[in-house]
């Protein structure tokens, strides 16, 4: 779409706004009840797209791509009605007669510019609560997957109007030409680094910004861990969509008593899910490639700049854009490959000779998207939970979390800000509003209207000592 037609677009949602935010609760659980039946019947041409783009097996796209939206639409449709609902809140004593609601209302235009990595699922995630939340929204994907570009064009033409639901397409100057409209809230996945400029173009308009940013997720395996099940489970983890997802066990910080243990038990995950050997890894149709020349370059230079001991793995291949799975030992915690996301299948596994240490060392970077704990011992959990802070997690699990409608999602700081997912979403797109009614003619406060006579500074001390 050319770059003056925006305006023109954003014009036209800005006539609408009033309209779509007049919705009630029937007409928007149909909105998302007829979204729910295109991506079912449309099921064969997303798993095309992504197996176009990633070359990504159709059993990961129905996982990771379709459920986590249907289950998003799925919360909005049994729950909708209920967060529409004006809800009541006590009445402090002070105001007897009075009566508090919060309602929520749409904030109007929402901007969700969404990243490659899980295309349909992060265009279509934030979409499904800025719909229930009763906004207009125009979605700006990334230019590196054209084939789920395709795809989402075609699904969202076919059920909203464009003055309702827009999708452009673009590169760098298209995302920076829709920030300089005034939108009321913008909602972007991607780096830290776009994330400083998405939150810029924001202040300009004071707009509310939700920013899922990244980071570098660690994964801290104590010595009385299950270990067989926390390999298996770091390296599904690790697997997904080649590495490229954003809450993904970034490095392992393990108790040095079970380090071999687990770079075993590891190199054994990673050979049943994907072959036994270098040969089976690479025709795996399970795993998925690198998503552009540019990342495999990138991938390549923290791989072979690492400095370390290539435990498993290690092989590449560029015109493919093929990485294995590759465990990485003896890592330099200076060394290139922990100083930024890897965003590929390259796992780092570090020994600290206890839980204190590597507290000590996630507490020196900065606050993750996600972290990981396994330890058999409840209290052990609960205490590494207490001592460090991350926008999310699991205990003895990975990534489920972010699947979790019930859960909110997002990052702190550094990773980001604001929260998604279900209830938290629709919050999100949503304006808390603060409704006092009064109920009765007489109030108390009337009683410490001027002017400020003895009786007034009297009752003036009655409520702050007893109300």
């Amino acid at each position: 779409m050319p770059q003056p037609d925006l305006e023109a677009l954003f014009a036209r949602q800005q006539a609408a706004r009033w309209r779509v935010a007049a919705t009630s609760a029937r007409e928007r659980r149909a909105k998302l009840q007829a979204l729910l039946d295109a991506l079912m019947a449309r099921r064969a041409e997303a798993q095309a797209a992504l197996a176009a783009d990633f070359r990504k097996s159709p059993e990961e796209v129905d996982l990771t791509e379709l459920y986590p939206v249907i289950s998003e639409i799925k919360e909005a449709l049994r729950h909708l009605p209920r967060w529409m609902k004006p809800r009541r809140v006590p009445t402090p004593i002070g105001l007897f007669g009075s009566a508090g609601t919060i309602r929520h209302e749409p904030k109007g235009l929402a901007l969700i510019i969404s990243p490659w990595n899980y295309p349909i699922y992060l265009a279509l995630g934030p979409l499904v609560s800025a719909l229930a939340a009763g906004n207009c929204a125009i979605l700006k994907p990334s230019e590196s997957t054209p084939h789920a570009n395709a795809f989402l064009g075609k699904l969202l033409a076919g059920l909203f109007p464009e003055d309702e639901v827009a999708l452009v397409e673009g590169e760098a100057d298209i995302a920076q030409a829709l920030l300089a409209l005034p939108f009321d809230h913008i909602f972007f996945t991607g780096s830290p680094a776009v994330g400083k400029a998405v939150m810029k173009a924001a202040a300009e308009h004071l707009a509310s910004v939700t920013l899922e940013l990244g980071g570098k997720s660690p994964v801290l395996v104590d010595a009385d861990a299950d270990l067989r099940m926390a390999a298996r489970k770091i390296a599904w983890g690790k697997g997904l969509n080649g590495g490229q997802t954003c809450v993904a066990p970034d490095y392992v910080l393990v108790h040095a008593s079970v380090h071999d243990a687990l770079v075993t038990h590891l190199k054994e995950a990673f050979s049943s899910f994907y072959g036994v050997d270098a040969a089976a890894r690479q025709a795996s149709p399970d795993l998925a490639r690198v998503i552009n020349d540019r990342h495999f370059a990138r991938l390549q230079g923290l791989l072979n700049g690492s400095a370390a001991q290539v435990a498993f793995g290690g092989e590449t291949e560029a015109a493919s854009r093929y990485i294995g799975p590759t465990l990485l030992t003896g890592v330099d915690p200076a060394s290139p490959v922990m100083q930024e996301e890897i965003f590929g299948p390259l796992l780092p596994i570090l020994k600290v000779k206890d839980m204190d240490e590597a507290v000590t060392f996630v507490n020196a970077r900065p606050k993750p998207l996600a972290l990981y704990v396994f330890s058999g011992s409840r209290r052990t959990s609960e205490d590494l939970l207490a001592r460090t802070t991350a926008g999310g997690g699991c205990i003895n699990d990975t990534i489920l979390h972010f699947a979790h409608t019930g859960l909110p999602t997002g990052g702190v700081n550094a990773s980001g800000f604001g929260k998604a997912h279900g209830r938290h979403g629709f919050e999100a797109f949503s304006n808390a509003r603060g409704i006092l009614r009064q109920r009765t003619r007489f109030s108390a406060i009337q009683l410490m209207y001027p002017p400020y006579t003895g009786f007034v500074r009297r009752m003036v001390d009655l409520t702050l000592k007893y109300f």
